[in-house]
């Protein structure tokens, strides 16, 4: 039963923690949990504030609004240097950071304390706002909520983005605004995982602010004048206030890094101290004003419902842009985009105000909604989400170009004057520059698994006794070995596996499938390498299989990474993505049944059919997949996308392809491609298709200087990384009488391996095993028989095929001097239909080079040729 709940986890564990699965969970988790801090902390300030309130009708104001703002800024500093130094300040600028990966603390203690301080620090009457709070909380949960669902670093990005932008949302009901920000500023990824994550987290954030009522910026039309408009003559002074707003935003980015440095070299005390000598001020700051800027919502109020004078109005601005800067420069918990809001919206109504003196055209209070985007916009650098934010706090369309405007104008007046947001800017004074590290990434970070696993690996089945599998442990270096069934991964058996079975109450009888560790990790083809070795480090492992589908296609291991660090490290050329691709135009997919696919590229529809055949009998024999490849070769300077081709003729021979295997019962894969390159585009396709053996024809010969057979066929044989098979076809089409010089090695024993699907073309055949001793070295008595094929080799051959097929097997030796003279008159004599040949990669092109054995054979005999290069 154990084991059984053991299995039922592990493949619900697999099922939820796939990485599309897993995001949806959390973003929805994450923006409920943003949700309710955002919802904790409005509560909080406005129970506390509500307090602080009442206190100044029991106390008078000058004594009660600085006590309460000196001990609310003490207490709130003594939390965060004692519990988690980390939570002072906005915090916006720092989960950016961490979202660039620069290595931060963020996790569930900063987010405790940012929520305690912070609601400490606002209900005491600073004028900052809640949303620098709840972008951190929101990053810190998703933080921790990463550790306990452990997953790639490329994935906890995502969701820490996610996590900032349903606190953005939650604190100004705006959702959109919040996906925005965290595209345009924090995370600047717009990947579909990235937006979909960040949308619903979002979304779960702003709409449980909505139900609790807690959003405390909703410009509801019942606090102003509902007949907003825009006309062409305003347009000058929308300029205007959007210039000014990238005037003082720069002027407010520079104040705020001044405050900084004087709190840091003139008041060079604790956290606690300096927050609280900020309440003090401000608390100082508030008593002399009138009573209904003692709450940021009062002064909201104010400037919305155009009843404040344009004097008043100017003298708060100052007043509030002073605070601003003194309470943010010691340290307090609190975020700075509201407050550049209502500055921006104070600023707005002083333009608002001369307009309606000039034209008399809008309200003031439009210019002051208009403001809040101008200022918000150059403080933080965000075009986009300034107009989105505003727009979704009003819901008024006709603010929509007004916006646009003073947006664009702010930001790009800011810009001119200083580049960066302020929170690049808060970075930088803190020794850290985003831009520098983002823009120097490695290159081999950029690496999927794809290009650094290894296609061949050694496999053991799973019914097989333990005892094969201690020997295969003895007889190969590997620590780890995949276990297959039908080539479809079902399991790991390790080397501590080995060593504790008997431990485990098993004894060398059992089969391997009783020891190995079923359902395995593993890893796709496309895993970045960032997420390999997160895996390798996070289950302590040597090894990972690639898998595609269930289909074993290669392993990767910490040695083939260590390579590819190396090569970097040393200057080393490292395996890059083309430019650009062969780009699929045509394909049809069978079920993925066989152990191996070969593949066949077809060109020639004279040749293409007997090709086919020979691919088929290859395929029944091995239990082999076929891929059928057409490339379409265009101009490189035509854009594959936008260039139009035929496929008919070539959908018509693939189609014909179908037909043939789906008579022989063999699962058949087709596509067609557009490509700048044909080898290019056959070696990306073994590569994206994990292909085994490569069957494809030739002429015979080449006309090009430097080439052996053709620039196609010379780059497969250097460069495919499997089995590749060229065929050479005459006229007659007959494959009964089988001529196969043995030449020793492994490459003449995997031309031996493919004639038992090869020879059942033919219904009666007959294969004869040549070899050609070497006249003059018989002459000069040459004692190097090591390197020689002997007798041996031929009858070894032909008890291999003997019981494999149906044909007579014939051996014959004989000497010449000349091995390719000898093997041509043979095949004469004896009448051969076929010649077989194998070859190694670099022995077969060098000898060709040299005119030996292949080339004089290939260019000069009347049979069919074939030639094998084994991997």
């Amino acid at each position: 039963m154990i084991r059984i709940g053991k299995l039922i986890w592990s493949r619900f564990s697999h099922l939820l923690l796939r990485p599309k699965r897993l995001a949806i969970f959390e973003a929805c988790l994450i923006g409920l949990v943003s949700g309710l801090a955002a919802l904790l902390l409005a509560q909080g300030v406005g129970w506390l504030g509500g307090w602080r309130q009442q206190a100044t009708h029991l106390i008078p104001a000058y004594v009660a609004l600085p006590s309460i703002g000196a001990l609310g800024g003490f207490l709130s500093g003594l939390i965060v240097e004692r519990v988690a130094p980390a939570a002072s300040g906005s915090g916006m600028s720092e989960v950016k950071a961490v979202l660039a990966n620069v290595p931060m603390p963020l996790n569930l203690r900063i987010a405790l304390v940012k929520l305690v301080s912070a609601t400490l620090v606002l209900a005491a009457g600073m004028p900052l706002g809640r949303e620098g709070p709840t972008v951190q909380i929101g990053a810190a949960l998703a933080s921790q909520l990463s550790r306990w669902f452990p997953t790639s670093p490329d994935h906890r990005r995502q969701i820490l983005a996610a996590g900032a932008g349903a606190g953005l949302a939650a604190a100004f009901d705006a959702p959109i605004a919040g996906v925005l920000f965290v595209v345009e500023e924090l995370l600047q990824d717009v990947s579909g995982i990235t937006l979909g994550t960040a949308i619903l987290a979002s979304f779960i954030g702003s709409v449980v602010a909505r139900i609790s009522g807690s959003h405390n910026l909703d410009l509801d039309l019942h606090l102003v004048v509902s007949n907003t408009s825009f006309s062409a003559p305003e347009i000058p002074f929308y300029l205007l206030l959007g210039i000014l707003a990238g005037l003082l935003g720069v002027l407010f980015n520079r104040s705020i890094l001044s405050s900084l440095t004087l709190y840091r070299r003139f008041l060079n005390v604790s956290l606690s101290k300096r927050i609280g000598f900020a309440g003090l001020i401000a608390g100082i700051a508030l008593a002399t004003l009138p009573d209904i800027f003692r709450d940021n919502a009062g002064l909201k109020e104010l400037l919305l419902t155009g009843n404040a004078d344009w004097q008043l109005v100017a003298i708060v601005f100052c007043i509030q842009f002073f605070l601003i800067v003194v309470t943010y420069g010691s340290g307090a918990p609190g975020g700075l985009l509201i407050p550049s809001m209502v500055l921006g919206a104070a600023l707005g109504y002083l333009v608002g105000v001369g307009e309606h003196q000039v034209l008399g055209l809008s309200l003031a209070t439009t210019y002051a909604r208009v403001g809040m985007a101008a200022f918000f916009c150059a403080v933080a650098r965000t075009p986009i989400t300034a107009v989105i934010l505003v727009f979704e706090m009003t819901t008024d369309f006709n603010l929509v170009l007004p916006l646009m405007i003073v947006s664009v104008t702010s930001y790009l007046i800011a810009e001119l004057l200083e580049e960066g947001s302020l929170y690049d800017r808060l970075l930088a004074f803190k020794g850290i520059h985003l831009k520098q590290e983002t823009t120097a990434r490695d290159p081999w970070t950029d690496l999927t698994a794809r290009d650094v696993m290894q296609p061949k690996v050694e496999t053991l089945s799973s019914r097989i006794p333990l005892e094969e599998a201690l020997q295969a442990f003895s007889k190969s270096s590997h620590r780890t070995f995949p276990v297959v069934e039908n080539g479809k991964l079902v399991g790991i058996l390790t080397q501590k596996d080995i060593a504790n079975f008997s431990a485990r109450g098993l004894n060398s009888e059992n089969l391997v499938s009783d020891l190995m560790t079923p359902d395995p990790v593993r890893i796709h083809p496309e895993d970045t390498l960032a997420y390999v070795l997160h895996l390798l480090d996070r289950h302590n492992l040597n090894s990972l299989p690639v898998v595609e589908g269930r289909r074993l296609v290669g392993i990767i291991t910490r040695t083939d990474i260590i390579r590819v660090e190396a090569a970097y490290l040393n200057s080393e050329s490292l395996p890059q993505p083309k430019v650009e691709r062969a780009r699929i135009i045509y394909q049809t997919r069978s079920p993925e049944t066989g152990k191996g696919r070969i593949l066949v590229p077809l060109s020639n529809p004279k040749t293409s059919l007997t090709l086919l055949k020979m691919a088929v009998a290859i395929a029944r024999d091995r239990n082999y997949e076929i891929e059928c490849l057409q490339v379409i070769v265009v101009p490189r300077h035509h854009v594959l996308a936008e260039t139009p081709v035929k496929t008919a003729e070539g959908q018509k021979l693939l189609k014909q392809a179908i037909r043939l295997c789906q008579a022989w019962r063999v699962p058949i894969h087709t596509q067609i491609l557009v490509a700048h390159d044909l080898s290019s585009a056959i070696l990306e396709t073994i590569q994206e298709r994990h292909i085994d053996l490569v069957l494809m024809g030739w002429k015979g010969s080449t006309k090009t200087p430097g080439r052996v057979f053709s620039r196609v066929v010379d780059t497969m044989i250097r460069q495919a990384v499997c089995e590749v098979v060229l065929v050479k076809l005459t006229d007659r089409a007959i494959f009964q009488r089988w001529l196969v010089p043995m030449a020793g090695g492994p490459n003449a024993q995997q031309a031996v391996r493919l004639l038992p699907g090869l020879i059942s073309l033919s219904q009666t055949a007959q294969v004869r095993l040549f070899h050609v001793y070497d006249a003059s070295k018989e002459r000069q008595g040459d004692d190097r028989g090591d390197f020689e094929p002997t007798e041996e080799v031929l009858k070894l051959a032909a008890e291999f095929l003997k019981p494999q097929v149906d044909a007579s097997i014939l051996t014959t030796s004989v000497c010449a001097d000349s091995v390719s003279a000898a093997v041509l008159s043979y095949a004469k004599q004896d009448r051969s239909d076929v010649i077989v040949l194998g070859a190694s990669r670099e022995g077969l092109l060098q000898q060709m080079k040299q005119g030996n054995i292949p080339a004089v054979i290939s260019r000069q005999s009347n049979c069919n040729v074939i030639l094998v290069r084994a991997l």
